[in-house]
């Protein structure tokens, strides 16, 4: 007779609903996948999920729940089974795209994505996920209201510009407009203000973000940001990894031998960290001979000037995440020293 050596929950998480797949393994190696539902992402739905999962396991056994980690989506029921004593892991979601790649079914649905997911559940040796410190949490959470205000803020300041530039505009329009900007500038400051006094508090991030900060073009704010998307590169194991979790991987559509159509970033990531590489890459380009010449070598190879920014915004968020790894501040001599030392050596 045949036992179960592993129980796996894998969950497909959307805003408004969990789509569910059980799988067990057996002392074989074989996997199966014996059961699927689908639950609201609320609560009442978690509740019902452990429910239905405690029916059809094995009590003896430990169930591991199983997720990847989308925007903020699976976040409360990953803080809801923690807080219920279970086993949980939250995978970056281009593992299981590569591990999805692997399978025979090429259909991608929500429920083939639950089943890739509990399928990869079984296969892997899994880390048990923790919740975010409190600290990366609040500072997720104010880097992002700014983010938003920013963008608020343009908006209004495009509606300013077009209200200015009618034949008639209408005065008390242009001054609600106006005092809406100038509380959106006091708000940032605030967030801002926060932030610094978070920072300043934790010793361990203040330390971080000194080294983060070390490298041209990067400042307090980026380096506070890549911190708390990634929880303190608390997911991430490779540089490869990284790019791929801020959607700075590049696609390539490729027919036998030969590349069709242009290769292009991703985009299927944290959009946070891509945004906040933006700014930073255009002034390390102008401040930094390294990232200049990655730069310059892409514009005079493709003509696109986009497309080498892009290259230099990912490369320089491995070199934030080689800085932090490392705990050694950016030295922009280094490829200079590198090239003396290989000449001195006989």
């Amino acid at each position: 007779m045949q036992r179960i050596v592993r129980q796996v929950c894998g969950i497909d998480v959307a805003k408004d609903e969990l789509v569910v797949a059980a799988g067990r393994l057996y002392d074989d190696m074989t996997p199966e996948l014996f059961a699927r539902k689908t639950f609201p992402n609320s609560e009442k739905g978690f509740s019902s999920l452990l429910e239905w999962m405690s029916k059809l396991t094995d009590a003896s056994i430990e169930t591991r729940y199983v997720m990847e980690a989308t925007g903020v989506y699976h976040e409360k029921l990953a803080y809801f089974l923690h807080g219920q004593g279970q086993a949980i892991t939250v995978v970056l979601p281009n593992k299981i795209s590569n591990y999805f790649r692997t399978l025979e079914t090429k259909t991608i649905t929500d429920k083939t994505t639950s089943d890739a997911i509990t399928r990869f559940g079984l296969e892997r040796k899994l880390e048990n996920w923790k919740p975010a410190s409190p600290v990366y949490k609040k500072l997720r959470q104010l880097t992002r209201e700014r983010d938003q205000l920013v963008q608020s803020r343009t908006i209004a300041k495009n509606q300013l510009h077009a209200e200015q530039s009618e034949a008639e505009p209408n005065k008390s329009s242009l001054t609600r407009v106006k005092k809406l900007i100038v509380l959106m500038d006091k708000q940032e400051i605030e967030i801002k203000a926060e932030l610094a006094a978070l920072v300043k508090q934790n010793e361990e991030i203040k330390k971080k973000v000194d080294l983060i900060t070390s490298i041209p073009g990067v400042g307090s704010l980026t380096a506070v940001t890549v911190l708390a998307e990634t929880n303190g590169f608390e997911l991430i194991r490779s540089k490869k990894q990284l790019t791929s979790y801020a959607g700075l991987d590049v696609k390539e559509k490729q027919s036998g031998t030969s590349v069709k159509g242009k290769s292009v970033i991703s985009k299927k990531g944290n959009k946070y960290l891509r945004k906040a590489m933006h700014l930073p890459a255009l002034a390390s380009i102008r401040h930094d001979e390294r990232f200049k010449a990655i730069f310059t070598r892409l514009v005079s190879k493709h003509g696109i000037k986009m497309k080498g920014a892009v290259a230099v915004q990912r490369k320089l968020l491995e070199m934030i995440y080689i800085v932090f790894k490392s705990e050694n501040k950016y030295d922009k001599e280094y490829l200079q020293k590198t090239r003396e030392q290989q000449i001195a050596t006989p």
